[in-house]
């Protein structure tokens, strides 16, 4: 014991220095000294006066019941705490927050920490009322002296982290006040009526709790249990005592005697909270001589903080953050709800699936390889039926990393949500011939048998072509190559512009058997489809000026280029469309969220699947049979590993490719699971072609939907689709089928694209708009 003391005294001797004008070893020093205690007295009577009778008990008075209501500035939000992010099994995928704080009961923290913070910081705790007189007294001696010590009790020490706190989230932080910088008698008057009212409400525990969870260790590090996890990679439950006694030795000054930056100084203000501990009989003897003999060391924990670090999908996460922020139920201005949300201590359980995480970035990965050329790949899947967004991945990384496709963009959601907020979205990208669908729905919706025969050999839709279209919207473009500018329609292989079935040529993915199609049906149908589909362009539209007019706008149908897919459209937006065609018919917008809970376990604000009859059964039921097809036979067979109903379980899906060969995707699904996988440019204006490009150590002469973005969602499906169920699909209606059976590919499979024509010859409404679509038989 006499060595503890000895140690508290020399450790004191060394923070502080006499001033020799008020050493009271003098007799200036006395006069002065007795002069400047008796006027600060003074000071604090008439400010004390009345709280000293409320603590005391006295009998009511009209002074006492001022006291009687907490001040309002202490009336305010629980101290920030971190926003968490949860999977959909409750595993995490993020921490979000300004300040990194975790709440924990006082009956979670080891009873060290608690004991070392009264011993080191206010040893008469549960003797005063608020504040201690003799605490005051013996600081004002020895400041009058010049060996400057501070009074504040706990309650107080809590009174001024609370205020601070305050001021800090209203966006005040110029007004903090801090002890020795910018406050003066006034303030500290002020803070301890605050604190001595604060005792009247709260009990010691609750106090020390409130200080415990609240006090500054580290800018990484706000309260107890971030400050256990940062600095010793463990839970404030489990500190030991010599770890205990350096974090409460840290409070005083958390820079000074920070153990990673200042371990010498961490080290005796650790010894020192050690000996005040066994000096007021906190601890034993032996338990001071075996901590004190415990070198200082860490094991630090970075503080992790954003989406940026999260576990797993990062642009799943940031897309999360953008919807919350875009919420006005979490405040009527930005700044409002991101307070809330960084500030809140909320739980925010998702709707992803870690496994099928997991599976899609392993996928995303492999299918680009090292990279350099930095195309893009990407995976985004949906539940038919509820809309939830079940994976969301991409080939990059968020933070640079040498050798690696940094990006912070989403490749597979929109630029802007519909009322206008920001999504972080790239916008996604040409979908080719994924839209054809849409048009074969059309036929099948106004009663056509998809076995009835069309003219796939017209290539000429010349300005005159009488189209049907009872949308007030007028047809735009024309393919005709006796007109300057135009060309005629064009398929990626001579030997497909012939008679054929519509079955046939959506299975082979035959531009004229579209363009056949649409010449039938009303092109204002379609557009009522893919409307209903929540197909809609991932880019704003905007006028001369370039102001937005649609944040989400039409994707036109009546232009003929988007026939076959010539509007930049996002991955997420294609995904939950063909989900449509899996629900057997109905359209539920993509969901991320399904509930948020703020500390208190209180429900706020989530997402609920919102769904409608979309498209009816039968020509769902319809659409499902055709492109079952496209894997068994048509353009999706040339996948590989191959996938299809015939090998494998009930599965649908469409290629599509652009006429660049710089977009490329398969879309399909399962009776449980909606996916759209692509592959391609997702730069700038994404206007590098897919050719003479190689990816993976594998040269190839011009991508298709079926080289990579093909194996990419056979790979994907193979693995995680059977877990959300593969039953067969339900059988159209026989007059949607008609009589005859669906015809075998009998041409030449193409390896590769043909470019088009110098001219630039492709899928153009007109051959001068600029909306390319899909060339190729994919």
């Amino acid at each position: 014991m006499t060595e503890s003391l000895a140690l508290a005294g020399k450790v004191e001797n060394m923070v502080t220095r006499k001033n020799p004008i008020f050493d009271t070893a003098t007799t200036l020093g006395k006069i002065l000294g007795f002069l400047g205690v008796s006027a600060i007295c003074g000071v604090l009577v008439a400010g004390l006066l009345v709280p000293a009778a409320a603590v005391s008990g006295s009998a009511a008075s009209g002074s006492i019941q001022f006291f009687d209501t907490l001040p309002a500035e202490l009336q305010v939000d629980p101290p920030s705490q971190n926003t968490t992010i949860l999977a959909k099994d409750g595993s995490p995928i993020a921490s979000i927050y300004a300040e990194n704080r975790t709440k924990v009961p006082l009956d979670q923290m080891s009873p060290f920490i608690k004991d070392a913070v009264i011993a080191i910081e206010d040893s008469r705790f549960y003797e005063h009322g608020g504040i201690d007189t003799t605490g005051i007294m013996r600081a004002l001696v020895s400041t009058a002296r010049g060996n400057k010590q501070g009074a504040s009790t706990i309650t107080q020490q809590y009174v001024n982290n609370v205020i601070n706190e305050s001021l800090v989230a209203s966006g005040k932080s110029e007004d903090v006040l801090l002890n020795g910088v910018n406050k003066g008698v006034g303030d500290k008057l002020r803070e301890m009526k605050l604190a001595i009212a604060l005792e009247k409400k709260f009990s010691k525990e609750q106090i020390l709790e409130g200080y415990l969870n609240i006090v500054f260790f580290n800018r990484d590090a706000y309260g107890i249990e971030a400050a256990s996890k940062f600095f010793f990679s463990t839970s404030a439950k489990d500190l030991t005592l010599p770890q205990a006694a350096l974090l409460a030795g840290l409070v005083n000054s958390p820079s000074a005697f920070d153990p990673i930056a200042n371990p010498d100084n961490a080290k005796k203000r650790r010894d020192l909270v050690l000996a005040s501990m066994v000096n007021q009989g906190k601890i034993t003897q032996a338990q001071y001589d075996e901590a004190i003999a415990t070198p200082v060391t860490t094991k630090v924990t970075p503080a992790r903080q954003g989406c940026a670090y999260a576990t797993m999908a990062p642009y799943f996460c940031d897309y999360v953050l953008h919807l919350l922020f875009n919420n006005p139920a979490y405040g009527d201005t930005q700044e409002e709800r991101e307070k809330r949300i960084m500030r809140g201590g909320l739980t925010i359980r998702t709707t992803l699936d870690p496994t099928a995480q997991t599976v899609a970035q392993q996928q995303v990965d492999a299918t680009a390889g090292a990279n350099p050329d930095k195309w893009g790949a990407s995976i985004t899947s949906v539940q038919p039926g509820t809309g939830q967004i079940v994976s969301m991945a991409q080939n990059t990384v968020w933070l640079p990393q040498e050798g690696k496709f940094d990006q912070t963009q989403n490749f597979n959601v929109d630029v802007l949500d519909a009322n206008g907020n920001d999504l972080n979205g790239i916008g996604g990208f040409q979908p080719g011939s994924t839209m054809k669908p849409f048009t074969f729905a059309q036929w099948l919706n106004e009663g056509k048998s998809m076995n009835q025969n069309i003219n796939a050999s017209v290539r000429k839709y010349g300005v005159n072509f009488p189209w049907r279209n009872t949308c007030p919207t007028p047809v735009n473009g024309f393919y005709d190559r006796n007109v300057a500018g135009s060309f005629d329609l064009q398929n990626s292989d001579e030997g497909y512009y012939r008679n054929m079935t519509v079955l046939y040529g959506l299975m082979n993915s035959i531009n004229t058997a579209t363009f056949a199609s649409a010449a039938q049906v009303d092109l204002c149908g379609i557009q009522g489809i893919v409307d209903a589909t929540g197909i809609h362009g991932g880019l704003p539209a905007r006028d001369d000026s370039g102001k937005i007019t649609d944040p989400n706008p039409q994707v036109p149908m009546t232009t003929l280029s988007n026939l076959i897919g010539a509007t930049q459209t996002a991955p997420l937006t294609m995904a939950a469309a063909f989900a449509t065609f899996a629900a057997d018919g109905k359209y539920c917008e993509p969901i991320a969220i399904t509930s948020v809970k703020d500390q208190s376990g209180a429900d706020l604000p989530a997402q609920s699947s919102n769904c409608k009859d979309a498209v009816k059964p039968e020509v769902a039921r319809g659409v499902a049979y055709a492109m079952q097809e496209v894997l068994n036979a048509g353009s999706g067979s040339l996948i590989r590993p191959a996938l299809s109903t015939r090998n494998n379980f009930p599965v649908a899906a469409k290629t599509g490719t652009n006429d660049s060969n710089g977009s490329t995707w398969v879309v399909g699904y399962t009776t449980g699971l909606a996916t759209a996988s692509w592959f391609g440019d997702p730069l700038g204006d994404q206007l590098r072609p897919g050719r003479n490009l190689t990816v993976n150590g594998k040269f190839y002469p011009a991508i298709d939907g079926y080289m990579i973005a093909g194996p990419q969602f056979t790979n994907y499906m193979l693995s995680v689709a059977p877990a959300y169920g593969t039953n067969p699909f339900q059988q159209p209606p026989s007059n949607l089928l008609g009589n005859a059976a669906p015809q075998r590919n009998t041409a030449p499979a193409p390896t590769t694209q043909n470019p088009p024509p110098a001219t630039g010859n492709g899928n153009n409404g007109n051959g001068n708009n600029g909306n390319n679509g899909n060339n190729d038989k994919d």
